[in-house]
């Protein structure tokens, strides 16, 4: 392999010059062009994350962070996403609502505590339309809520990494001022669908199969493969995550058919054939379908209190 992968550092380096042309040039003359422009690129920057947590473009990880050490889209740190998704390429605990830390199945008892509207969101969350519209917030919200857990147990790395988001969140949010970008605008406007964007990646990637192989996805063509680096041709990067996105149509192209063997046939044509199969039909249920299938304990039963002896105070 190359020692620098240079389309990946050409790729970066165009992301973050676009980025900052919509907010300097484009946004006194066309805001809503410069939104949405900003907004492409938060969801191309978080793909480029992606790919230099998994050892790209250079093989210093250190000089991988700095390239993408403006959080475009502001919610992520760096080193959290790696630590988790590193994690999540475990791929025989693919899915498990407790391994599996990009799984969106709930074991059983899990679902079964929580209140009733949440467990409706997740059933709407289910659905592509709904994971365009909610699954931005869901998901942040339950990595904030999850990080504040670690971050009160001092779990080793959280603070260091959270120390070096919010530094790398300086110059974004100094720029936003600069320009006269108010943060709620660029919160609602570019961070809502940016992640909004790469949902619709993320939407089917995986699904539970009795073969490891047989849980993630294929999808063949689509016009969006540039924004996801490729990652629609997602079983490729989970057996080869050393290589590099612009390989994966090539690795693709040439084994075929042996990837749709090896995936059990887990295969769109693209992703408004998905749209169309489950834009308002959830495409997997809730409750994981095998793991973690123990209903929640009924609470104890509690006695009720003795009657205060005569000449004691109840």
């Amino acid at each position: 392999m190359r020692r620098i992968e240079w389309p990946t550092v050409a790729m970066i380096l165009s992301c973050h010059a676009l980025w900052v042309i919509g907010g300097a040039a484009l946004w006194p003359i066309s805001p809503l062009a410069a939104l949405a422009l900003m907004a492409v690129m938060a969801a191309l920057h978080s793909s480029l994350v992606h790919e230099c947590l998994h050892g790209h473009p250079t093989r210093n990880r250190h000089a991988n962070e700095a390239l993408v050490a403006l959080p475009l889209s502001l919610i992520y740190p760096y080193r959290r996403y790696k630590a988790t998704h590193l994690a999540h390429h475990h791929d025989d605990r693919l899915t498990d609502p407790f391994d599996d830390p990009e799984s969106y199945y709930k074991a059983r008892w899990q679902h079964d505590r929580m209140p009733r509207w949440l467990q409706m969101l997740l059933r709407v969350n289910n659905t592509m339309l709904g994971r365009l519209v909610l699954g931005p917030v869901l998901g942040a919200a339950g990595f904030v809520a999850q990080e504040l857990r670690l971050l009160r147990a001092d779990t080793h790395g959280v603070r260091v990494a959270w120390s070096l988001h919010l530094l790398g969140m300086v110059p974004v949010l100094a720029l936003l001022w600069a320009w006269g970008i108010p943060l709620w605008l660029y919160l609602l406007a570019v961070v809502w669908p940016a992640l909004s964007l790469i949902s619709i990646r993320t939407f089917a990637e995986h699904r539970w199969h009795d073969a490891a192989e047989g849980r993630t996805i294929i999808v063949e063509r689509s016009p969006l493969a540039w924004l996801f680096l490729n990652n629609n041709l997602h079983i490729v990067h989970h057996k080869i995550p050393q290589a590099p996105w612009y390989a994966l149509p090539r690795l693709y192209a040439e084994r075929r058919d042996h990837w749709h063997a090896l995936n059990h046939g887990y295969v769109y044509r693209n992703y408004w054939q998905l749209f169309r199969a489950h834009a308002i039909w959830a495409k997997e249920p809730v409750i994981h379908p095998v793991l973690h299938q123990i209903p929640a304990p009924p609470p104890p039963e509690v006695d009720p209190p003795e009657a205060p002896l005569d000449g004691q105070a109840a």
